[in-house]
Formats: structure tokens, C-alpha cells, sequence
């Protein structure tokens, strides 16, 4: 079952978007997924892209995807409060709505792209919630390599055609006119500051060969070795469109629902 609506949202101070597939069986308390949509997504896009529909017939678990434009989950510096929307406001929404687990390891953040960087957001700052990680193919993980470029050559970007100009507004809807790097945006740096005493969550990664954003995710998988998180990288054939993310997707939930 889809369930679509909107409501007035406390952190965002405007009425926002949702969709929700729900089990079509059982009683709950279910499992739950928080399913992130990428730059140029919405809250739609998972159900019209892939086959969401099918896949979730496996599982016991209710999918929630919510709408929050280009702000990279963030709790922006113009503009809306997105990071306490998604991971405050929102899983008490569903919780007292839905038949939900609380259990961490019921819980779980997954995403494409622009998506796969809010859930691992999600789960390295909240990992007391989130007990799951599916990224595919996450967007910029290293934050400070583009804002620096963006200071020292802003022309650069403003040459490069609207999309260019369009993530460059971003990163100032993000950070400010100054394009001031905030290390507790960054993903490397939530897994080198992360408390001892937490509980870790664990992070499944993947990312097509011939992905533009493939570099990266290696260079972030090698860091990943050398840190004592439950951490698995996979790629294969595969560009950053949705003919990977939709595999990309079901090879998730698997992994999830060893």
C-alpha cells in the first residue's frame, strides 16, 4: 500500500511532502526504512524510478520518503532545518503513526546519491536511532576539496553552465556566503570524531565502475579499512543513473535483511 499526503512540519515551519509504502501484511511492529531521494528527486522519485514497489514485498518493513529539495539533508544556514526534520521530527511522525519497531537494529537510513549522503549522516550522527546504512552511490564526501575550489575559483563554476551555477547556490544555501567548511558536515570526519561509546552502526556502500563519483567512494572505502566500523564497499558495471540505483536498491535490502 502507498501512502501520499502532507503535513505542517514544527522544524521546517511549512507543510512538506511524504510517501510511504507500507506492508500490505502483518500486524508490526514492522521494520522501518527512511529512503532518501537524490539533487534533482523528490519524494516520489524512489516509486517512480525503481521497482521499490516489488522489492519491499520481502520485507516486513515500512518505507518512508520524505521530500527535502536540494539541501543535502542539512540543517541550512539559509534556508530550512532539514537534518532535525529528518532525524527528529520525522521518526517520531511515523512512530506514533505506524506500528514501527524502536529497536536500532529495525531501523535504517538509505539513499541515492545526494540520498546516500543523508543516510550516512544519519547514522554516524544519530546511531543511537539508526542502525543501518545503505549509501549508493554517495555524493560529495569530501565536502572541503569543493568548497575550497569554489572559493579560490568561483568563475570556474559560474562559466559552467545552470547546473553548475545551481550547486554553487546550493553550498551557499548550505554554508554560507563565505563557503565556510563545517567539519561536522563532513563524512570523514563524523567517522574520525565518532564517540568510542557509541553504538556503530553498520555501512553498506556501493557504486557503479563507470560512476563520476566512483574515485571518491574508493577513496572513502580505503579510509573505511582502517576504522571499527562493520563497513562493505561493492561495485560493479554501472554509471549514476537508475538503472544502477534501482540494482543498487535490492542488493541494499538484502544485505540489510541477512
Amino acid at each position: 500500500m502507498v501512502l501520499r499526503g502532507n503535513f505542517l512540519s514544527d522544524a521546517l515551519h511549512m507543510s512538506t511532502n511524504i510517501q510511504m509504502y507500507i506492508p500490505d501484511h502483518g500486524t508490526g511492529p514492522y521494520r522501518v526504512v527512511y529512503l532518501l531521494h537524490g539533487l534533482h528527486g523528490d519524494q516520489g522519485t524512489w516509486l517512480d524510478y525503481s521497482m521499490l514497489s516489488f522489492y519491499a514485498k520481502e520485507y516486513n518493513a515500512v518505507f518512508v520518503m520524505p521530500e527535502v529539495g536540494r539541501s543535502f539533508y542539512l540543517n541550512l544556514k539559509y534556508g530550512r532545518r532539514y537534518f532535525d526534520y529528518i532525524s527528529e521530527e520525522l521518526p517520531a511522525l511515523t512512530g506514533k503513526i505506524f506500528n514501527i519497531s524502536s529497536k536500532r537494529e529495525d531501523t535504517a537510513a538509505m539513499g541515492c546519491s545526494m540520498g546516500g549522503y543523508g543516510a550516512l549522516s544519519l547514522v554516524l550522527k544519530r546511531p543511537e536511532k539508526f542502525g543501518f546504512c545503505g549509501a549508493i552511490s554517495p555524493a560529495c564526501l569530501y565536502f572541503k576539496p569543493m568548497l575550497d575550489g569554489l572559493r579560490e575559483n568561483p568563475g570556474h563554476y559560474l562559466k559552467s553552465g545552470q547546473e553548475a551555477l545551481e550547486v554553487y547556490a546550493d553550498f551557499k544555501n548550505a554554508y554560507g556566503e563565505s563557503l565556510e567548511y563545517i567539519r561536522d558536515y563532513d563524512i570523514p570526519e563524523m567517522v574520525k570524531d565518532f564517540p568510542a561509546d557509541r553504538p556503530k552502526p553498520k555501512i553498506y556502500v556501493t557504486c557503479g565502475t563507470e560512476d563520476k563519483l566512483r574515485e571518491e567512494n574508493l577513496k572513502f572505502a580505503e579510509q573505511m579499512k582502517n576504522s571499527p566500523f562493520d563497513y562493505t564497499y561493492e561495485e560493479w558495471t554501472g554509471a549514476h543513473d537508475w538503472y544502477f540505483f534501482d540494482s543498487a536498491l535490492k542488493k541494499t535490502l538484502e544485505f540489510w535483511h541477512r
